[in-house]
């Protein structure tokens, strides 16, 4: 096994306001994949298919709904997450977990986006 995780979903009430929020968080878009006979908003995060990367997307869907408890996914934060944390408020989130240190593991810090998931980042620097 390579990876513990092969890919991540996160629900979402609004899909375009999800979409939009993840675009400037991450400053990357978010590729839309619909599935209109399941009446299915998906979107997929940027990710490397060639290097068998884990990726992930964004879904809103009937019995998918947004939160702040249980798992928690950790997005990557680039080189230095504070760049893509400086931006969670101006996009509509609320940081709860400022950039912490966690030693040779690097730093994480967690936020609430849009939608009322809790999410993370992780950055080495």
């Amino acid at each position: 096994m390579k990876n513990a995780i092969n890919w991540f979903e996160i629900p979402v009430s609004d899909y375009e306001r999800a979409k939009k929020f993840y675009s400037a968080v991450l400053g990357e878009e978010i590729t839309d994949h619909h599935m209109e006979e399941q009446n299915v908003k998906y979107g997929i995060f940027h990710y490397d298919m060639e290097s068998n990367k884990v990726g992930g997307a964004i879904l809103q869907m009937e019995g998918m709904n947004p939160s702040a408890d249980g798992s928690t996914v950790y997005l990557n934060g680039g080189d230095d997450l504070s760049i893509p944390l400086s931006k969670v408020e101006s996009a509509g989130g609320k940081v709860v977990m400022p950039k912490t240190d966690i030693k040779e593991n690097g730093f994480i810090a967690q936020f609430i986006d849009t939608e009322g998931n809790r999410v993370a980042f992780h950055s080495m620097g």
